[in-house]
């Protein structure tokens, strides 16, 4: 009973896990299996902790207030200044961010189905992005999330099963576990923690508990869905590195997906590379879908408009963001310019989310009873000291590089 029970609380947690293993996700580890075999796993682990970390805070803020996270940092600031550059840093980071990041979202689930059935990624993408738009049109969290555990199971099978298929050895992935920088692994570093630790997710988390549960009675099923979600999540990224670390010889460079799928058939067989297909589908349709969703929490949040699936506010937004996505990628084009504004945008806001929510957690006129204990303050604090290390990562990056 207690397991049924357990399984019954999945909600939320399925769309933020949904969330942060999409294509760009599905790549980076790809690439990390492939030049490092097991030897990053250490990252993925540290990946998780922070995750669950900064998304268990996002949750007990939207569970026990009944605000989102924009709207709680709107309300942060009496000082019309500072309320006008977060508010714009809110809309530029997560509302441009997830248009921008969007055509890879549904070109990735197009390439999943494209090596399924042979048909173009240019017809599969559009049909990808007017599906996901006639779900959210419905306006049913319901539905919503059961789609999105749906995926995910059928995400988590596809990439578990390849990894099983593969053989590992188990000695030398348990080895990874041992923190190790290779030479020239620390954008790759940056990248799997950055793909993982996402700013979106934090403000879709805060919003969509609301939808799930009532208050503060729920909060001990509501960290259930989040822990075990998320390290679902971190196992999914981890049979991902295990197939690439299988399938290539360590140290192999390879710069996308489509290099893993033709792989895997001579190796192992027709089965391994469906199976990574359906994965791969299944990673992009459900970020094609949490994406937009995501960005019309924080944007409506942002801007003290109404959170309601059915608003016209709220789905002009999403209908925006899941537009760009469908448009570009029906017509092949990769906004490169767009993805890196979204890049800086997001490396700077990132870091003040993180510190933020460390605030706003132990703020007791808040929370109440339901602040921060002193060890998820310390926590909080070294993911931050992280985060702010990435972010001036990619800034630099983006900027100079």
């Amino acid at each position: 009973m207690e397991v049924i029970d357990r399984l019954k609380a999945i909600g939320p947690g399925a769309l933020v896990a949904a969330a942060f293993i999409g294509p760009g996700t599905v790549t980076t580890a790809s690439v990390i299996g492939a030049e490092h075999a097991y030897l990053l796993v250490w990252t993925i682990a540290f990946s998780i902790l922070a995750t669950i970390v900064l998304q268990e805070m996002s949750a007990r803020l939207g569970l026990i207030t009944q605000e989102g996270l924009g709207e709680a940092f709107r309300n942060e600031f009496d000082n019309p200044i500072p309320q006008t550059i977060t508010v714009a840093l809110v809309v530029s980071a997560i509302g441009i961010g997830t248009a921008a990041f969007q055509t890879g979202n549904i070109v990735g689930g197009a390439a999943g189905l494209s090596t399924i059935t042979g048909i173009s990624e240019n017809v599969w993408g559009p049909v990808i992005g007017l599906v996901a738009a006639g779900l959210l049109w419905t306006g049913s969290y319901k539905l919503i999330e059961r789609v999105f555990i749906g995926l995910v199971s059928i995400m988590g099978a596809a990439f578990l099963l390849n990894a099983i298929m593969v053989r590992p050895d188990l000695g030398s992935l348990a080895g990874g576990l041992v923190p190790t920088v290779p030479d020239g692994s620390a954008y790759l570093i940056a990248g799997l923690v950055g793909t993982t630790v996402v700013g979106y997710n934090l403000f879709l988390h805060a919003s969509t508990v609301q939808e799930r549960w009532d208050g503060p009675e729920d909060l001990a099923e509501c960290r259930t869905d989040t822990i075990g979600m998320v390290i679902v999540g971190g196992l999914i990224t981890t049979a991902i590195v295990v197939t690439a670390a299988a399938v290539f010889p360590t140290g192999t460079q390879i710069t996308g997906v489509g290099e893993m799928a033709d792989q895997l058939e001579p190796v192992f067989g027709g089965y391994a590379l469906t199976f990574f297909a359906i994965g791969l589908f299944a990673a992009g349709f459900t970020s094609a879908m949490s994406a937009p969703l995501a960005g019309a929490y924080a944007t409506a949040g942002a801007l003290g408009w109404e959170r309601d699936l059915t608003s016209t506010r709220f789905r002009a937004i999403w209908m925006t963001i899941l537009g760009v996505g469908i448009v570009f990628s029906a017509l092949d084009y990769n906004p490169v310019q767009v993805i890196v504004f979204a890049q800086v945008a997001n490396g700077l806001l990132l870091p003040i989310l993180a510190v933020f929510l460390i605030y706003a957690m132990n703020n007791r006129d808040l929370l109440g009873e339901y602040t921060n204990s002193t060890l998820q303050n310390v926590l909080g604090g070294l993911v931050t000291l992280v985060v702010v290390g990435i972010g001036l990562r990619t800034l630099y990056d983006v900027l100079f590089l």
